[in-house]
């Protein structure tokens, strides 16, 4: 598409050339031994063994971000690929309060109507 900006994640891109290489697999497994379970499920009441290092905020190639272990969270791989990504996608944290109202005040619900 003309204009479109290409992805990060460019198909002629290794793993190794966005971060992904020897460096974050030694922190990647330091951090979930440090953060064994996912703090998704634990939200939920549940306990599940974290497999992934999730970057809070998508970091789009933004080495700094990538690094930033403030923005990192351990997560099972069933909500990274799931709810994760559909959190990403959509713009919207999946979620309700007590009363069933979504926590998300950029969902649609939360607009107020002028």
């Amino acid at each position: 598409m003309a204009g479109r900006k290409p992805s990060w994640r460019g198909a002629t891109t290794s793993s190794t050339a966005r971060g992904y290489g020897y460096r974050w697999q030694k922190e990647r497994a330091r951090y979930l031994e440090q953060n064994p379970c996912c703090v998704r499920c634990e939200r939920r009441g549940r306990v599940v063994a974290a497999t992934v290092v999730n970057h809070r905020v998508p970091h789009r190639g933004d080495q700094t971000l990538f690094w930033d272990e403030r923005n990192w969270e351990a997560v099972c791989k069933p909500c990274h690929d799931g709810v994760i990504q559909a959190e990403e996608k959509s713009g919207i944290v999946k979620g309700t309060d007590i009363k069933g109202r979504p926590t998300d005040p950029a969902h649609p619900w939360n607009r107020s109507v002028e």
